[in-house]
C-alpha cells in the first residue's frame, strides 16, 4: 500500500471515528447541522454496537472541546465569506484571493489538527473488536474509493482526443 492510500485511510478513519461524536452543532462553511454530520452517531452507534457509556464518553469528549472548535469554525465561515464576497464583487483581485485562501487553509489545518486529536481520543473509547470491525469497514470504504477514482480516470482518458 502506498503513502497516499495509508494517509486516505488514516484520514477517512479519523472522519469515521470522530463522526462518532455528532454531539455539537456548528454552522461552517458547509452548512449548520451537527458536528460531523446528523447521523453519523446513530449510525457509527449501531454498526460498532456503542453501549450507552461509549456514547456518552464520546459525546463528553467533544462537548469538552466544543471552546476549542467553536473559534476555528467561526474563523472557517467568516472565510468563506470574505470570498463569497470577493466573487460577488464583480472584479478579481488575485492578491486579496490569496490571502483569503491562505487564511482559510490555516484554520483548516487547525481544525484537522484539533478533529485527528478528538478523533484519537473517541478511538481510545472503542474496544478492541470495534476498532478490528472499524478498520475493515475503512479499508472497505478506500477500496471503493480507489474503484471510484480508476473508474473516473479510465472514462476521462476515453473522452480525451486522439
Amino acid at each position: 500500500m502506498n503513502f497516499r492510500s495509508k494517509m486516505s485511510i488514516a484520514a477517512l478513519a479519523i472522519v469515521l471515528v470522530t463522526g462518532i461524536a455528532i454531539a455539537q452543532p456548528h454552522g461552517g462553511p458547509h452548512g449548520g447541522g451537527d458536528f460531523f454530520g446528523g447521523g453519523m452517531m446513530g449510525f457509527f452507534s449501531d454498526y460498532l454496537d456503542l453501549t450507552d457509556a461509549q456514547q456518552a464518553q464520546i459525546k463528553q469528549i467533544v462537548a469538552k472541546e466544543k471552546p476549542t472548535l467553536q473559534p476555528l469554525f467561526a474563523q472557517e465561515m467568516q472565510s468563506h465569506e470574505q470570498m463569497i464576497q470577493l466573487i460577488q464583487s464583480g472584479t478579481f483581485d488575485q492578491a486579496k484571493a490569496q490571502a483569503i485562501a491562505t487564511q482559510e487553509a490555516q484554520v483548516h489545518t487547525q481544525l484537522e489538527v484539533e478533529h485527528a486529536r478528538i478523533a484519537n481520543e473517541a478511538y481510545q473509547v472503542l474496544t478492541a473488536d470495534q476498532k478490528t470491525k472499524l478498520a475493515q469497514y475503512i479499508t472497505k470504504k478506500q477500496q471503493r474509493f480507489e474503484q471510484h477514482m480508476q473508474q473516473k480516470q479510465g472514462a476521462q482518458s476515453e473522452q480525451a482526443p486522439n
